[in-house]
Order: C-alpha cells, then sequence, then structure tokens
C-alpha cells in the first residue's frame, strides 16, 4: 500500500513533491485563516464602537473592512479549491501505483477469495478514506500550530476563571483537557467498531461471492443461499447500528456541550468587562480552532474505522501474495 507509490521512481515526483507541495499549501491556508481570525478582532471593535457611540464610525469605514476581509476570504477560497483539486489528483495517483502494484502479479493472485475486490473496490476506498482522513489530519496539525500560539497570548487577558481562580494561559489547558476527555471517550464508546466493519464487509464479501457465481452457474446463488447470507449481512448490520446509536449519542452530546466549555471559563472575564468585544471573538475562534484541531479522533472515528477494516483486508491480501511468491521461490529452488 505504501512501498509501490513512495518506494517506486516511477511514482516519486508525485508522492514525494506532491507531498511537499500538499503541506506547503495547507499551511498557506491556515496561515490565511490566522489572518481572518485577527480580522474578526478588529472588526469586531468596530462594531462595538459603533453600537456603544454614534457616529463614531463611518459606514465606509464598516464597508472598508467587510472589503479586506473580501481579498483575503477570496485569496483562502482559491487556494482551498486548487488544494483539493490536486489532493484529488494526488490520492488518485497512489491508487494507480497501488493498482499497477497488485495487477502485476495477477496470474498468480487470480485465484485468492476476493482477489478482484480487493484490487477494484479495496484500493479505491482506501484512497477516498486516505484523501479525507489525510487532508484532515494535516490541516488539524498545522492549524495546532499556528493557533496555539495565538491563544496561548490572548490568553493572557483571561485573568480569572470559575472555581479555580487566576491561572495563567488557562484556555490552552482547557482545551486541551476537553479535547483528551472527548477523545477517550470516543475510543471508549468505540472500541468494538472497527471489528464490527471488519465482519461487515466479510459478509458483504460472501454474499457477492456466490451472486457472481450464479451468473455463470445455475446450481449457485440459489434462493436458500443467498437468503442464509443475506441473514448473516442483516444481522451483522443490525448489530453495527446499535453500537453507532449510542456512539452517535455520546458524540453529539460531547461536541453539543464543549460548545459552552469557552464561555463558562470566559465568564468573569466577560462580565468584568476586561476585553473587548473583538478580542472576545478574537478568543473564541482561536479556541475553537485549537480544540478542533485536538478534537481530529472525536470528528474521524467512523471513517477511521472503515480505513482499519480496509487496511486489514489489503494487509491480508499482500501476505497471500508474498506467501506466494515464497513458495513459488521454493518451488523453482528445489526444481
Amino acid at each position: 500500500m505504501f512501498r509501490c507509490f513512495f518506494l517506486n521512481r516511477q511514482w516519486s515526483i508525485w508522492s514525494w513533491l506532491g507531498a511537499a507541495a500538499i503541506l506547503s499549501a495547507t499551511y498557506y491556508q491556515v496561515h490565511l485563516d490566522v489572518k481572518i481570525n485577527e480580522w474578526f478582532g478588529n472588526f469586531y471593535d468596530t462594531i462595538q464602537q459603533a453600537l456603544t457611540e454614534p457616529d463614531a464610525v463611518e459606514t465606509t469605514d464598516l464597508l472598508l473592512h467587510m472589503l479586506t476581509f473580501g481579498k483575503v476570504a477570496a485569496v483562502f477560497v482559491a487556494v482551498a479549491i486548487l488544494l483539493d483539486f490536486f489532493v484529488r489528483h494526488y490520492v488518485f495517483r497512489w491508487r494507480c501505483a497501488m493498482h499497477d502494484y497488485y495487477m502485476s502479479s495477477w496470474e498468480k493472485v487470480r485465484h485468492i477469495e476476493g482477489a478482484s475486490q480487493r484490487i477494484q473496490e479495496d484500493t479505491m476506498r482506501f484512497a477516498q478514506l486516505v484523501q479525507g482522513l489525510g487532508t484532515f489530519l494535516l490541516r488539524s496539525v498545522l492549524t495546532l500550530i499556528a493557533f496555539q500560539p495565538l491563544l496561548w497570548e490572548l490568553s493572557k487577558q483571561v485573568k480569572v476563571v470559575p472555581v479555580l481562580g487566576e491561572v495563567d494561559h488557562v484556555l490552552i489547558y482547557v482545551a486541551i483537557i476537553s479535547a483528551i476527555i472527548g477523545t477517550l471517550l470516543m475510543a471508549l464508546v468505540g472500541i468494538k467498531l472497527p471489528g464490527l466493519e471488519f465482519n461487515n464487509q466479510k459478509t458483504e464479501a460472501a454474499l457477492r461471492k456466490e451472486l457472481v457465481f450464479g451468473e455463470d452457474n445455475i446450481q449457485r446463488a440459489q434462493p436458500e443461499s443467498i437468503r442464509q447470507l443475506f441473514r448473516s449481512v442483516r444481522s451483522n448490520y443490525l448489530t453495527m447500528y446499535r453500537h453507532y446509536l449510542y456512539f452517535d449519542l455520546m458524540k453529539h452530546s460531547y461536541l453539543q456541550l464543549s460548545t459552552l466549555v469557552p464561555y463558562i471559563v470566559l465568564a468573569p472575564t466577560i462580565v468584568s468587562g476586561a476585553i473587548t468585544l473583538g478580542v472576545l471573538q478574537q478568543i473564541l475562534r482561536a479556541f475553537n480552532k485549537v480544540e478542533g484541531a485536538l478534537h481530529y479522533l472525536v470528528f474521524s472515528w467512523a471513517s477511521i474505522v472503515e480505513l482499519i477494516s480496509v487496511y486489514k483486508r489489503l494487509k491480508g491480501f499482500e501476505n497471500q501474495m508474498i506467501e506466494l511468491d515464497r513458495q513459488e521461490g521454493l518451488t523453482g529452488y528445489a526444481s
């Protein structure tokens, strides 16, 4: 899955230079996001001044603020569109490398159960999942690197928090603790999902295989055998849905409650009037960015579960390929 792309000279430009291009573009995108966060601070300070001091702000000044945002936002949108376009091509090239590698041994592996599904469907799903999870992970890491110092600096203006009193840089610690609690909670309640997803694919593969045989052999895919195979599919899905029920309950409950966390921490600072509306908006956005970056597993757990299942199937397929090569080598040596 990895060597055929990153250690293959044919794909070296795409794999390494492409990865560097994605890293650079994502970093620039996060840099623009920091600029937008600064803009919100100035914009809301202007709004606060306009609301508290009538005629202190000209309409043209407010519109010029919006024009400044439009320029930064236009660049952000352009970078986002081009980056997504390039990432899709990058991951498809990865799939091409996997396809070429597996097909190079097709004559030997064609008899392995599920070989066609591994080469066609699982490489496709692997590429799609890597695209989503990989870009989200990269953006989360770079967002954390960019916004953590900003939140650290903004935290200096928060002098007192409920219950604990004075705590230096408390927002950083609250964001980290909140994300750790959410991540551990999701890992705990979702611990059975990878195995269920793997079993789900096995039952689906068995049903698909029997139907394919039934296309050419009238003795296969009879109603009773299909009914039994589909019963296994149904049973596994219903079990998986039950587990996703409490997983989704905990996930969405946690995410809704976590939106109140910064307001609770900032409550004494807000009521004392120690910060302006613009600074409050900067703090909230920076806090949400840092906490959101740390929430990677919370947001991605369902996709990670699916990727684990796909990885296990492809890894098993590759192990069978290696074993066939080993047996072929032993046969050649013996002859």
